[in-house]
């Protein structure tokens, strides 16, 4: 693979124990985005997305698989791109993209519609649960597809694929927008009971809608699509990266600092700005962004993580590092995956003091009863010291950015190839904000 998607070998050098200071932009969110990437091809015509953070090698990825399908890109540039697919080359791409992007299964719909065909390799990803694409290939065999499994691969095939009711076990993300994607152009109409609702499958609705599609929200989790026959040419900009904008609440606020993020949306966020408040920082919504910043001792909270609307599991790492820094004990309830807290003993290893359980310290939850440690205890305060340490998935990557930055000392994070895969630029936008941070 070109190692201009995926650098392993990359680290960070993190000089820490200094506020956070200044004005950054988020970018475009790359879970949005790359869904955006995917629907265009369901289309013959050209489809132009904006606001769209290009660096980052899971926009690079899905770039490298729609274009083993036949996707010509025009632009790929700063934050454009400009993508067409006249025609489908190919039913598959490399297995190597599947394995460090579970994007490609979100293919198999367009595949079907325009080939008839799609062979999807099995996927890959962080591992942070099992993240099984069961939910996906049941609504596509209710659609109409047959599929088949082979050792490395799943083939999928439908003449036709018409409209249906489909319940989700539970609300997945993934699966919801791949039942969207599909049922677009399904004949007749579909309902998804038990939607995920999230800000980003919202966007890849507008952009469909732009396109030409039929897609009601109604209450109480469900949407509806009714199938039509073409999609054509849109233009779309691509929401705010809301995971990126609290990761650096969380940086801003626990190095004691003050920072304005720009491009942060007040409704994408609610349920994080109250948790923001609860525990004793502040904010102040702008014209243009939100300012979060330190106003004094920080109180311990329990907090449980949930589909939106609630506390989305993308928050739960950088907000595990600012509850290291309350005066208290603090608990986390992982509900969305089982293996999250897979990062907790690089940050014991820095100084915090972070106890696992397979309680459900909530709400019980769909792992209660499970040997599955899913629920943190956070005491605090701790100070961190500096140390070498490992990333294992994204957003536990920026985590350790945030503990880095924290951290007394220089501390030398390796695995960095896993935030680059999620945040665009992330060195230079910490160093805008005061942090003494190198690439080696």
């Amino acid at each position: 693979m070109n190692t201009d998607i995926v650098d392993k070998q990359a680290k960070f050098l993190v000089k820490g124990a200094k506020p956070l200071h200044g004005s950054i932009r988020i970018s475009g969110a790359k879970n949005a985005a790359s869904k955006l990437i995917i629907a265009s091809l369901l289309t013959d015509e050209p489809v132009r997305l904006i606001n769209v953070p290009v660096s980052i090698s899971e926009i690079k990825v899905t770039r490298r698989i729609i274009e083993s399908l036949g996707a010509k890109f025009s632009k790929f540039t700063n934050d454009e791109l400009i993508v067409q697919t006249k025609k489908i080359h190919d039913i598959s791409f490399s297995a190597s993209l599947g394995l460090i992007n579970r994007i490609g299964v979100l293919t198999a719909g367009p595949l079907l519609l325009r080939s008839g065909e799609a062979k999807i390799p099995k996927p890959g990803g962080d591992q942070i649960g099992a993240r099984p694409i069961n939910f996906h290939l049941d609504a596509l065999i209710k659609l109409g597809a047959s599929v088949k499994e082979h050792k490395d691969f799943y083939l999928l095939k439908a003449k036709r694929l018409i409209g249906t009711d489909i319940t989700l076990p539970f609300p997945s993300v993934g699966a919801t927008e791949n039942i969207i994607i599909t049922a677009s152009l399904a004949i007749g109409k579909t309902t998804i009971h038990n939607a995920a609702i999230e800000p980003e499958i919202m966007d890849l609705i507008m952009l469909l809608q732009k396109m030409g599609a039929i897609i009601d929200v109604k209450t109480d989790r469900t949407i509806v699509i009714t199938g039509v026959d073409k999609l054509c040419s849109a233009e779309h900009r691509v929401i705010p990266d809301r995971l990126e904008a609290a990761s650096f609440a969380c940086a801003a606020i626990a190095s004691k600092g003050d920072v304005t993020i720009q491009d942060a949306r007040h409704a994408d966020m609610i349920t994080f700005l109250n948790t923001i408040r609860l525990i004793g920082a502040e904010y102040e919504v702008l014209k243009d962004g939100i300012r979060f910043y330190y106003k004094g001792d920080l109180k311990p909270i329990s907090i449980e993580t949930d589909v939106h609307p609630g506390f989305m599991t993308d928050w739960q790492p950088p907000m595990t590092i600012l509850l290291t820094q309350a005066n208290g004990i603090s608990t986390l309830h992982e509900t969305v995956y089982e293996n999250r807290f897979g990062y907790i003993k690089e940050l014991n290893k820095m100084g915090a003091a972070i106890e696992l359980t397979n309680d459900c310290l909530g709400t019980p939850c769909r792992f209660n009863g499970t040997n599955y440690y899913h629920s943190a205890v956070i005491k605090g305060k701790t100070p961190l010291h500096s140390a070498e340490i490992n990333v294992p998935d994204i957003r536990a990557g920026f985590s350790y950015l945030v503990a880095a930055i924290l951290a007394k000392g220089e501390t030398l994070v390796h695995g960095i190839h896993y935030i680059d895969r999620g945040y665009e630029n992330i060195d230079k936008k910490l160093r805008k904000l005061g942090v003494k941070i190198k690439r080696v």
